[in-house]
């Protein structure tokens, strides 16, 4: 969901300055998260990329220091530049100030959200998607330097180039568009509607359809790219809010997890059906694939669990779950493998990490540092000149995120992973933003429609009233965010009882102004403040 922000204010309570967002929060606040830890060098990766050419066909590149990691910071508002030959950082791409500070200011003009990216295939450019202040930023790899930004359709999220990188198509979660950017030269060339809440844009190998999820619709739209035209509608998946999608290498297969169910559909394109609907887990993210010599595999990333799924593929059937990749941080989110399979590459959401997968024995070999709050990752090949950091910054790095310990209403801890791939019911996420702390909570399996009082628990037992939030008919709360000092060593939730009917129908509006023409119920997770998804 992108953010919609029903009520922004600052107070002062118990000595702490807060800057409140979202809605459904009552006293204090609603959602978000993350660090940069510093760098340390790997052994160089022997090991073999793979780019596509512009008909579609795969081609072998050799790993060197010419390739580069890219990760959105959607918190630090930069893009992460990684050296995957030495797994080091080379710094960051600024596109706007870090999150809260001079973005409140009505004469702030930069980016807000650096959230999506892609990459064209001549590996010369990048496509960074920012949710909320609606851009796209086109950046040239070999200098990190923009070459055109362009003010795009309401509540832009994910997008790709076309297949002669001319065009950058995105879409638009919300209106009914995805909206097509000259890449070249920057500005909006049209928009083609494709139904309610598209979420992302993926292209076929051979660059004739492109392939459109959707946030409010349990289906995928196919348009011809050059006439634009719809061509057709697979529809049955398993949920119809699917945040992320992606097409395997041989084009046969498309993955759309449902964050929000814990499901993840497998669309089968040459039959053009649902094959399967897999039950991966809370928060499942990204999905990607890697073919390898033991294989056809797909890899994803499941956040609530702090999890990498690993899947052999069966294409027009089931595929059989293999492994699960423990991570080494906090909500693994974006994910892309080096091209020939051998490493795959996970941004770890509320840690500002990446690991480093090695897919032959599906074990982290290393974890870098990047930005804060990373939420797509792109590889790309021969991106820039062998050992360049040329325009890069330091913004965003850095500064490390808590995962603080949490106690609910009737005592027990709310960490502590629950059997059943449940997840934790409740975690807490602090990092240092503009001068304040930003504190995150996400909350699953409470009393639904109910809502909750928030405290800071110091270290003498004192509590400190931080923010209240409202949980969805199933108890959850997807994204809770305010920002002040926090001093803290941990959170506890108070029930505050049942959410009033004014508080619920003010909900129901907000939803149906961020969905409009929507057929689906309205749930109050669907009015937080969650642009991390």
């Amino acid at each position: 969901m992108i953010s919609l922000l029903s009520r922004l204010s600052i107070r002062s309570a118990a000595g702490a300055t807060a800057v409140l967002t979202g809605i459904g929060a009552t006293a204090f606040g609603v959602v978000s998260v993350a660090q940069a830890a510093p760098a340390h060098p790997a052994g160089a990766h022997h090991a073999a990329a793979r780019t596509t050419a512009g008909d579609g066909t795969s081609v072998s590149v050799p790993v060197s220091g010419r390739d580069r990691v890219y990760t959105a910071d959607q918190t630090s508002n930069t893009v992460t530049v990684l050296d995957p030959s030495t797994d080091r950082t080379l710094g960051t791409i600024a596109l706007g100030s870090q999150r809260l500070g001079a973005t409140l200011s009505p004469q702030y003009t930069d980016n807000v959200g650096v959230h999506g990216l892609a990459f064209s295939r001549d590996d010369k450019r990048l496509g960074v998607v920012s949710v909320t202040s609606n851009t796209v930023d086109i950046v040239d790899t070999a200098t990190n330097k923009v070459i055109n930004e362009t003010d795009v359709g309401r509540a832009s999220h994910e997008g790709t180039f076309t297949a002669d990188g001319k065009q950058f198509w995105v879409a638009d979660r919300g209106r009914d568009t995805v909206t097509i950017v000259d890449a070249v030269h920057g500005g909006v060339v049209s928009n083609v509607k494709v139904g309610p809440g598209p979420s992302k844009v993926v292209l076929s190998p051979d660059g004739r359809t492109a392939y459109i999820n959707h946030i409010s619709a349990p289906e995928i739209t196919a348009v011809d790219v050059r006439s634009h035209k719809v061509l057709y509608n697979i529809k049955g998946l398993g949920d119809s809010f699917s945040s992320d999608e992606a097409i395997s290498p041989d084009g046969t297969e498309l993955w759309a997890p449902h964050k929000r169910v814990g499901l993840t559909s497998v669309v089968d394109l040459k039959h053009r059906r649902v094959a399967a609907v897999l039950k991966t887990g809370p928060d499942s993210n990204h999905p990607n694939f890697a073919n390898t010599k033991a294989g056809s595999f797909a890899y994803l990333t499941v956040g609530g669990l702090d999890e990498t799924l690993v899947y052999r593929r069966n294409p027009g059937g089931t595929p059989q779950l293999v492994t699960r990749i423990h991570d080494t941080g906090h909500a693994p989110h974006g994910i892309w493998p080096n091209g020939d399979g051998t490493r795959m590459y996970v941004g770890m959401e509320k840690s500002d990490t990446v690991d480093v997968v090695d897919t032959a024995t599906n074990r982290v070999i290393d974890t870098v540092g990047v930005g804060q709050e990373p939420q797509a990752l792109v590889y790309v090949p021969n991106a820039a000149p062998a050992g360049s950091a040329a325009n890069l910054g330091r913004q965003g790095l850095g500064s490390t995120p808590r995962n603080v310990p949490t106690t609910l209403p009737d005592g027990t801890a709310g960490e502590t992973m629950r059997s059943g791939d449940r997840g934790r019911s409740l975690e807490a996420t602090i990092r240092p933003v503009s001068g304040l702390d930003m504190i995150q909570l996400q909350a699953r399996d409470l009393q639904p429609t109910t809502t909750y009082q928030a405290y800071a628990v110091r270290k003498g037992g004192e509590k400190v009233p931080l923010l209240s939030f409202t949980t969805d008919s199933s108890g959850n709360a997807a994204q809770v965010l305010a920002f002040a000092d926090f001093d803290g060593t941990s959170v506890s939730l108070a029930s505050k009882g049942k959410a009033t009917a004014q508080t619920l129908a003010q909900m129901a509006a907000a939803t149906a102004a961020m969905h409009p023409g929507s057929d689906d119920a309205v749930e109050a997770a669907d009015l937080l403040y969650c642009d991390c998804c």
